[in-house]
């Protein structure tokens, strides 16, 4: 299985957490509420090993809810952002108020999800992208509902993919809401991406 050392690993978690914290800020001002966001921990693992990480965080969640976007350039994944079900009708409510009827709600989810999702997954990937001195395009949202496993097939994850996996914990003024990203990369994307996380701490070192 693909490792970074514990400087890369380091690297990486210091990396996300700039991006999450660019999102927060984003998010603080669609909610009305104070975010706060952070990325404790990041693992690389199968996708099946993924999927059943997602299910046993939250035993009683049949489905997860999805928003993934395809980014090309320094290199190539599958960016997805996930949450239980209800835990994204709950941030949807957050964006539109307590008076919106829950059918109203629900038919509003997809649009909401994928403006959240747009946030957070540019946020990582562009923070990224500037740290790394390269460039990162990525496609429009595509929302997801099912399993874990549906949303990573959904999103074109092969069963043989690495899964870069990115533990969110949310922070609202009244609420906490744990979410993940997860980047799907085949062989050469990990490379690539182990490439630019040891030239951004050469850089770092005034190395380069």
């Amino acid at each position: 299985m693909f490792t970074l050392s514990e400087l890369e690993n380091d690297a990486l978690i210091e990396i996300f957490n700039i991006g999450v914290g660019q999102a927060a800020a984003s998010m603080s001002a669609i909610v009305n509420e104070a975010v706060t966001m952070s990325v404790p921990s990041i693992s690389f693992v199968e996708r099946s090993v993924a999927a059943r990480l997602l299910d046993n965080r939250d035993p009683e969640a049949e489905r997860i809810c999805g928003v993934s976007q395809h980014f090309e350039g320094a290199f190539d994944t599958q960016a997805i952002l996930m949450f239980p079900e209800d835990k994204s009708l709950e941030i949807v409510r957050l964006m539109v108020g307590e008076a919106v009827p829950l059918k109203e709600l629900t038919e509003m989810e997809q649009e909401a999800m994928c403006e959240i999702g747009n946030i957070i997954l540019n946020s990582c990937v562009g923070t990224l992208a500037n740290i790394f001195h390269q460039e990162l395009h990525g496609s429009l949202p595509q929302y997801h509902v099912g399993t874990s496993d549906e949303i990573m097939i959904a999103s074109g994850s092969q069963p043989d993919t690495v899964v870069l996996m990115l533990h969110i914990d949310f922070v609202l003024e009244r609420h906490q809401i744990q979410g993940y990203v997860a980047f799907v990369l085949d062989v050469t994307a990990l490379h690539d991406l182990k490439e630019q996380i040891n030239r951004y701490i050469a850089r770092a070192m005034g190395q380069d």
